[in-house]
C-alpha cells in the first residue's frame, strides 16, 4: 500500500505547533514571520527525518506560484541555447526555481501552443527566443503581467524586455577581419528566415563589403533541421559553382558545422585555401583543423542579464520602462580566417 503523504496537521500535531508556524517554514518565510530560527531549524530537522516532500501543486494554490520557469528557444540542442540554458538553469536552482526547455523550430503555431500549454499550467515567467507572429501571444502574457524577456531578438513596436547581441557590428566586424586578411570574394550563407537578427547580421556584411568596393555574394538557405542533407547539398552547389569564391562567412554555427563538410567532399585541401569564419562560435571549431575563427556571443553575460531581468520581474510584475539590453560579442581569431 502507498505511503500516505504527511499533512500540514499530522507535521504540526507532531511538534506541538501550528499548522501556520509549518507553512511558513516550509515557504521559506519563518524569519520573515519572526519565528525563532531554533524553531525553524526544528522543524526542517522534523522534515528532513520524515523525508517530506512539499505538494507542489497544493503549494501554487497557496502561493499563487509554481517556481517555474520556461526557456522557449528555436533549438534547445543548438550549442549556443543549449549553453545560455544551461547557467540559466544553475542561476534559478539557487533561487528556488526550475526551468523547463523547449524548442519551437520557428514555428508559430508550435509556439502558440506551448505558450498557452505552460500559461494554463500557471508557469511564472517565460524567456523566449520568439518567431515572427508570436507578437499577440506575448502582448496576451504582458497585459497579464506575467514575467516575459526575449532572448536572442526582439520584436519590432513590442514594448517588452529583451538581452539581444548587436547582431550588425558583429557581422560587419567579422567581415572586415576577412577583408583585412586578404580576401575579396567573400560569400555569406546564411538562414532564409524572416528575422531582425538574421537580417542584421546579412545588413552587417554587406556594409563591409561595399565600404571597401566588394560585391556580396549571398547564399540563402531554407530553415529546416529535420532536412540537414538537403541543406548541405545546396551549400555544396554553390561553392561548386562560385568557384571564384576565396572566403566564406556562415551566419551561424551549424551552418558553419555543415559549410566544413561540404568543402571537405569538394576538395579535402579546399579548406586550406578558403579564409572561414562563423557567426557563434562552437568547441567544436577548437578541435578542427585548421581551427575556425568566430564571432562568439557573450554566453555568460546574455544568461546572467536574462536571469537578472527575470528575477527582478518576478519580485515586482508591475509594468515598468523594459530593459532593453544589447551586448558585444568578441571577435575569436584562429588559423581559417588568417591569410593563406
Amino acid at each position: 500500500m502507498k505511503k500516505k503523504r504527511p499533512s500540514l496537521k499530522d507535521i504540526a500535531d507532531a511538534l506541538n505547533i501550528s499548522t501556520t508556524t509549518v507553512s511558513f517554514v516550509l515557504n521559506g518565510k519563518g524569519e520573515e514571520k519572526k519565528i525563532s530560527k531554533e524553531l525553524i531549524a526544528k522543524v526542517e530537522a522534523h522534515l528532513k527525518e520524515i523525508n517530506y516532500k512539499p505538494n507542489l501543486v497544493a503549494r501554487s494554490l497557496r502561493t499563487g506560484s509554481t517556481r517555474v520557469l520556461v526557456f522557449m528557444v528555436e533549438d534547445i540542442s543548438n550549442s549556443h541555447f543549449s549553453k545560455v540554458g544551461r547557467i540559466i538553469e544553475d542561476i534559478s536552482y539557487k533561487n528556488d526555481y526550475r526551468v523547463l526547455f523547449c524548442s519551437t523550430e520557428n514555428d508559430v503555431k508550435r509556439t502558440q501552443d506551448l505558450i498557452h500549454l505552460f500559461h494554463e499550467r500557471q508557469v511564472d515567467g517565460f524567456i523566449i527566443v520568439p518567431p515572427p507572429g508570436i507578437e499577440k501571444e506575448i502582448s496576451y502574457l504582458l497585459e497579464n503581467e506575467v514575467p516575459v524577456v526575449l532572448f536572442d531578438r526582439k520584436i519590432p513596436d513590442l514594448e517588452a524586455d529583451y538581452v539581444i547581441i548587436n547582431n550588425f557590428e558583429g557581422a560587419k566586424q567579422s567581415t572586415q577581419h576577412l577583408i583585412d586578411s586578404g580576401y575579396k570574394n567573400i560569400a555569406f550563407i546564411t538562414i532564409d528566415l524572416d528575422q531582425i537578427q538574421m537580417h542584421d547580421r546579412e545588413a552587417g556584411y554587406i556594409a563591409a563589403l561595399e565600404e571597401s568596393g566588394f560585391s556580396p555574394n549571398i547564399l540563402k538557405i531554407p530553415y529546416d533541421t529535420s532536412n540537414i542533407p538537403s541543406s548541405r547539398e545546396k551549400i555544396k552547389k554553390f561553392i561548386e559553382k562560385n568557384k571564384d569564391i576565396d572566403a566564406i562567412f556562415f551566419a551561424t554555427n551549424y551552418l558553419s558545422q555543415s559549410g566544413l563538410k561540404c568543402i571537405h567532399q569538394i576538395d579535402a585541401k579546399l579548406i586550406n585555401k578558403l579564409g572561414i569564419i562563423s557567426f557563434d562560435d562552437s568547441n567544436f571549431f577548437e578541435m578542427y583543423s585548421p581551427t575556425v575563427s568566430a564571432f562568439a556571443q557573450p554566453v555568460d553575460e546574455m544568461a546572467n542579464q536574462l536571469m537578472k531581468i527575470m528575477l527582478s520581474k518576478l519580485k515586482n510584475k508591475e509594468q515598468g520602462v523594459p530593459s532593453k539590453v544589447v551586448l558585444d560579442g568578441t571577435l575569436v581569431t584562429r588559423e581559417s580566417s588568417l591569410k593563406k
